[in-house]
């Protein structure tokens, strides 16, 4: 039998790759310049997710309240920092590399879609190695406002730009399995990504602990 999905997207921080090292720094950062406290790693993981913005604006509600009339001048230095320590510490998770081979032998094109912004994206996806891989990258910017996940537009997008074909999408969040659903594709959840939930009350049609499972489930299907 052929391989059963011409296309399979995935989101980035939390699926692809473990960013909350890089990211956890670039929101110290921040609070840093506004005296505020550090957050542990594991208290950051949770607002990853609806991109940096949405991030900042949870660290600070976390610590202190988030700041009036300087909280852009801080946002944009976290985003100078993030750019500047984009891959210091965020590595690919296991399985991954061996997941994307078998895909690209069984013809199968892969994406990704992320509420990212998409030029820190392509950074982030160049410096691992990943970036010329991917059939198309989309960014929490590359629809404009409105368009990103749950929405079900970037994903839409993402079939369209790999010129259709029966998708699946691979994510930790429930923006992706929303938006998967609402898109008409496979949603896949990831347990070992930066949930707020467990990865069974995602609502995914799904659940793989490790990326070794996922090309035999979509075979499977």
């Amino acid at each position: 039998m052929s391989f059963p999905f011409a296309i399979v997207g995935f989101d980035l921080d939390g699926t692809l790759v473990d960013t909350a090292g890089d990211l956890t720094a670039a929101v110290n950062h921040a609070l840093g310049l506004a005296a505020r406290a550090p957050l542990t790693k594991a208290a950051v993981r949770p607002m990853i997710g609806l991109g940096a913005r949405h991030m900042l604006e949870q660290g600070f509600a976390a610590n202190g309240g988030v700041p009036g009339g300087d909280f852009e001048r801080l946002y944009r230095e976290l985003l100078r920092f993030y750019e500047a320590n984009i891959a210091v510490h965020s590595r690919v998770f296991p399985g991954l590399i061996a997941a994307l081979d078998r895909l690209d032998r069984l013809g199968a094109k892969t994406a990704v879609v992320t509420n990212k912004r998409e030029d820190m994206a392509r950074k982030l996806l160049g410096e691992l190695g990943l970036a010329e891989r991917m059939a198309t990258i989309i960014g929490g910017d590359t629809l404009g406002p409105g368009n990103a996940k749950p929405s079900p537009a970037p994903i839409i997008e993402m079939v369209a730009r790999c010129r259709g074909g029966r998708a699946a999408f691979v994510g930790d969040s429930i923006y992706d399995v929303t938006a998967a659903n609402y898109a008409g594709v496979s949603s896949i959840a990831v347990s070992f990504g930066f949930l707020d939930r467990p990865a069974d009350e995602l609502g995914a049609d799904h659940v793989i602990d490790n990326f070794d499972d996922l090309v035999p489930l979509l075979a499977r299907l």
